[in-house]
C-alpha cells in the first residue's frame, strides 16, 4: 500500500484543483487538461483531480503531483468511479490515489462500497477517496476501509441537503465525526470558501468549476453585472 502519510503530509492545507471538462464544453480534450494541470501547480496547486484515461494519463505525463483519479460513467445515479473495472483504469492510466462514489445508493453492477475499497487496496495498491453526501455516508465510509473522505456530493442525492454553495455544517460535523482525513469539495466559489473549510478542519480543499471552467465564471460576472444594485 502507499504511504499514506506521505500524502497527508503533500495535500496539507493545500489547494487541489479539479481539471475536468464534459464532450460538450469548449476546453475539452486531454491535452488542454494537461496544460490546465500545469496552470494550477505553477499557481501552487498541491494535487490534481482528473476523470478518465485520457486526461489522468496526459496530466501524469505533464506534472508530478499527486493525481486523484476518477472515472465517470454517465451522468445519473452512480457514476463516478462505480466498479472496479473502472478503478483499474484510473489506476493504470497512473492516478495515485482513486475517488469514488461512496453513497447508499445501489452500484450499477451490485458491488458494495467496503467491496470495491478492499479491491482497490489489494489488487491496485491504491489509497481511496470516498465521495459521500451525508454523515451517515461518510461514517459507514470511514467503517468501510476509504483512507479519505469527501463532501463531494452533497446536495446532488435527492436525500442530502440542497445547498447553493459550500455544506459547511456537513464538513464541520464531518472532521469531528471520523477519525480519517476529510478533504473540502463541493460548491467551493471562493478564496474565502477555501479558507473556511481548512478553519474547519479539512485536510485540503478541491475546487473545480471556479478554476477550471471559464464559461461558467464568465457567467457568473454576466449575472452580477445585470443586476449591479443586488
Amino acid at each position: 500500500m502507499q504511504n499514506k502519510e506521505q500524502f497527508i503530509k503533500q495535500l496539507r492545507n493545500g489547494l487541489i484543483v479539479s481539471c475536468q471538462a464534459l464532450p460538450h464544453e469548449p476546453l475539452y480534450g486531454a491535452d488542454i487538461m494537461a496544460r490546465m494541470a500545469t496552470a494550477a501547480w505553477q499557481g501552487g496547486a498541491v494535487g490534481i483531480r482528473a476523470n478518465g484515461e485520457a486526461d489522468i494519463r496526459a496530466i501524469r505525463q505533464t506534472v508530478t503531483l499527486p493525481i486523484i483519479g476518477i472515472d465517470k460513467d454517465g451522468d445519473v445515479g452512480v457514476y463516478i468511479t462505480p466498479t472496479f473495472d473502472h478503478a483499474r483504469r484510473v489506476v493504470e492510466a497512473g492516478a495515485d490515489i482513486v475517488a469514488l462514489d461512496a453513497t447508499k445508493r445501489a452500484r450499477p453492477d451490485g458491488s458494495k462500497v467496503a467491496e470495491l475499497i478492499e479491491r482497490i487496496h489489494t489488487d491496485l495498491d491504491r489509497l481511496v477517496m470516498a465521495d459521500i453526501s451525508t454523515l451517515e455516508e461518510a461514517l459507514a465510509a470511514e467503517a468501510a476501509g476509504a483512507d479519505f473522505v469527501a463532501p463531494t456530493l452533497a446536495g446532488y442525492t435527492p436525500y442530502s441537503r440542497q445547498l447553493t454553495g459550500p455544506d459547511f455544517e456537513l464538513l464541520r460535523t464531518m472532521v469531528t465525526s471520523v477519525k480519517i482525513p476529510v478533504i473540502a469539495e463541493g460548491r467551493i466559489m471562493t478564496p474565502d470558501d477555501a479558507w473556511m473549510a481548512l478553519a474547519y478542519g479539512a485536510l485540503s480543499v478541491v475546487v473545480g468549476g471556479a478554476i477550471t471552467r471559464p464559461q461558467l465564471i464568465t457567467a457568473r460576472f454576466v449575472e452580477r453585472l445585470r443586476d449591479p444594485q443586488s
